[in-house]
């Protein structure tokens, strides 16, 4: 067996075997490890043949020769039934989904659906389609890019059906996936959205703020901004805004989910706080919709640091009130290597929020502070009134009065001499 024909068999073996077996230990090698079971997870049966067709010519030049070369072959052949193994694993779960329809909807939905749109559904699986899943089929659906949805310089593309709409259409709100650190708004669930407007929805597929630069949850403070957005100009584009779905995969199914499940919250609405944020149907496709792993269903180290490190950037074991929701981090700023303030929320009256991020005697903050090299931390108690807010901001000065000029965007501290390179602050800090 030649030396490329090895390599074939090794790589091929790999891939399925990554399929089946994921790295799940680390950050980088979990990433490498989703994209490879992406490809050959979704492209079984694509791969097979494409395998099958490789061998064909390797064998006819010789490639497969001796026993080493027919051992490779059997390799390769215990390969492709794993590959079609898996392929027909998603085949078969046509009988579960219809239970499960059966048991959501009644077993005489299918008889309920109006006539004029059940032409239109596919009720089954299109084989054709699903061999050239990149075919993307845009007739009939006209598509705005690029709309501002204004907030944090954010915008939002529209899937809407180019004829003319007999009153308001229902409207499905997209967030892409990503381990909330990569992706865009035009890169995921096309075809759903031209597939649906097609069918007279309007699609909104969404763009957010993405980690390490964004951390939580400025991932679902946008989402909502976003949904207000469609709520306040939908119907200009022919939409319901009295019917919105929302739905997205992996953090964006997180992210739909914890989306449908904290309507009108406050936490996750900062500067709109009163705007309405309820949606009236949620679908979202494998999220992680437990970050504190209560029940021991993601066993992947992988994830905990992308959201250590990246998206929370904090611990879980050290500051798991973070992850429970009991505590909310507002804002941070930081003079790297020299100082870092950061101020704390909790909507839970009988939690102390600074105190449960400093921990017994220090012991949380501090972990935290050697991992930064001896970076001074500052942890503040949030609040909604101004001055006491800068005032805290500012300790160990002792502020005497905070003058605020809302109209000048201004803000003026009264303070003893004594006091004021305290609150300048090292270099200026403060």
């Amino acid at each position: 067996m030649s030396f490329i024909a090895c390599c074939f068999v090794l790589l091929n073996l790999g891939l399925t075997a990554n399929v089946y077996f994921p790295y799940a230990k680390g950050a980088r090698g979990m990433t490498y490890s989703f994209f490879a079971g992406w490809f050959a997870g979704e492209l079984a049966l694509q791969l097979t043949l494409v395998q099958m067709l490789l061998t064909l010519v390797m064998l006819l030049t010789g490639s497969f020769s001796g026993l080493l070369g027919s051992l490779g072959l059997l390799l390769l052949f215990a390969n492709w039934l794993a590959l079609l193994h898996h392929y027909y694993q998603g085949r078969a779960m046509t009988p579960r989904l219809s239970t499960a329809l059966d048991k959501g909807l009644g077993k005489d939905y299918e008889s309920k659906i109006d006539q004029s749109l059940k032409s239109s559904l596919q009720l089954s699986p299109d084989f054709l389609t699903e061999f050239n899943p990149f075919k993307v089929n845009r007739r009939g659906v006209e598509v705005i890019s690029d709309i501002p949805y204004g907030h944090e310089g954010l915008a939002l593309d529209i899937y809407r059906p180019n004829i003319e709409l007999h009153g308001p259409a229902p409207v499905l709100m997209h967030i892409h996936g990503g381990a909330w650190i990569y992706g865009d708004k035009v890169g995921q669930a096309v075809p759903l959205m031209l597939h649906l407007a097609r069918l007279g929805w309007i699609c909104c597929s969404i763009s957010y703020r993405l980690s390490p630069k964004a951390t939580h949850p400025d991932h679902i403070t946008d989402c909502k901004a976003a949904l207000t957005w469609i709520k306040a100009n939908i119907a200009d584009y022919g939409g319901d805004p009295a019917f919105i779905a929302v739905t997205g995969g992996s953090a964006g199914g997180h992210l739909s989910a914890l989306l449908a499940l904290t309507p009108n919250d406050p936490v996750f609405q900062s500067g709109f706080e009163s705007a309405d944020t309820h949606v009236q149907a949620a679908v979202p496709f494998y999220g992680v919709f437990d970050w504190t792993d209560r029940d021991h269903l993601q066993p992947n180290t992988g994830l905990d640091q992308v959201l250590e490190r990246q998206v929370v950037k904090s611990s879980r074991s050290e500051v798991p009130e973070i992850y429970e929701g009991t505590i909310e981090i507002k804002s941070v700023a930081r003079d790297p290597g020299s100082r870092a303030k950061i101020c704390v929320h909790s909507q839970d009256s009988s939690i102390d929020p600074v105190g449960a991020c400093v921990g017994m005697r220090g012991s949380r903050v501090q972990t935290i502070v050697n991992e930064l090299h001896g970076e001074k931390i500052d942890i503040i108690k949030w609040t909604e009134d101004l001055p006491t807010l800068i005032s805290e901001s500012l300790s160990p000065a002792e502020i005497q009065r905070v003058l605020i000029d809302q109209d000048n965007k201004r803000i003026d501290i009264i303070l003893t001499e004594e006091n004021l390179s305290k609150a300048i602050g090292r270099r200026g800090q403060n």
